[in-house]
């Protein structure tokens, strides 16, 4: 088993679920159909190469909070024309999480393809985004590669990765958050079903699927930036300025 994390952060990131043409709402945190597209596109498919993308749906996948963000919501006017000498406009919705930070993990026993996948994303054939092509990443992704070790187990282990700022603002020692996984992961917890296993990205027939998940809740994570104990009386002021 090799896994991989893939450090997601952005000003604007935003993971559809239920949506009409007027409300375009998010998940509050990165979905598998999401990542699966991201990993398509860096490795050059397209949109009608179905076999393919379907084979990344085995990818085995979970994501951690690291810092929830606040969500956004916008309003776009959108014209569209009725017929051929009339054209109207309508209000659409759309939500964003701003900056977030969330730590994915994918896991395989075909080790070389996690590592195919880990150079598409470093150097990706298709620009990569966040959940809509207004949301590129903040910069070039963060990623790790560890062996022996499932994605699940992987984010248990690994030391939180909010941002600094983030960090600073919570005077707690501990940084409670959840993991969501495939529930193949963890056979203690009840499995709950998520429509967000790709069927297909053809635009002519996309659509989604049910898959069984896990969400494990008050992950305990340390809080590097907080040093203070109860026998530490130091005080810097200049920390503050």
């Amino acid at each position: 088993m090799k896994t991989a994390t893939i450090r997601l952060t952005a000003p604007l990131q935003s993971y559809g679920n239920s949506a009409s043409f007027n409300q375009r709402t998010s998940d509050s945190y990165p979905t598998k159909s999401a990542i699966v597209g991201m990993i398509a596109a860096a490795l050059g498919y397209s949109r009608e190469d179905n076999e393919k993308i379907l084979e990344l749906n085995n990818l085995l996948f979970a994501v951690r909070i690291e810092q929830s963000g606040k969500m956004l919501t916008e309003f776009q006017t959108v014209e569209y024309r009725k017929s051929a000498s009339k054209t109207a406009r309508k209000l659409t919705y759309r939500d964003f999480i701003q900056d977030g930070v969330f730590m994915v993990a994918i896991g395989s026993d075909d080790d070389q393809l996690i590592e195919n996948i880990k150079e598409a994303l470093e150097h990706p054939k298709f620009q990569l985004y966040l959940g809509r092509r207004s949301n590129p990443p903040a910069g070039p992704l963060k990623i790790d590669i560890f062996d022996g070790e499932n994605p699940l187990q992987v984010l248990e282990d690994m030391p939180w990765q909010a941002s600094d700022w983030y960090k600073r603002s919570f005077k707690s020692s501990q940084f409670l958050t959840r993991i969501i996984a495939d529930a193949s992961l963890d056979s203690e917890s009840t499995p709950l079903m998520k429509k967000d296993k790709v069927g297909s990205f053809d635009q002519k027939d996309r659509y989604y699927q049910y898959r069984p998940i896990v969400i494990k809740k008050a992950v305990k994570l340390k809080n590097s930036e907080n040093n203070q104990t109860a026998d530490n009386t130091d005080w810097d002021f200049w920390s503050f300025v």
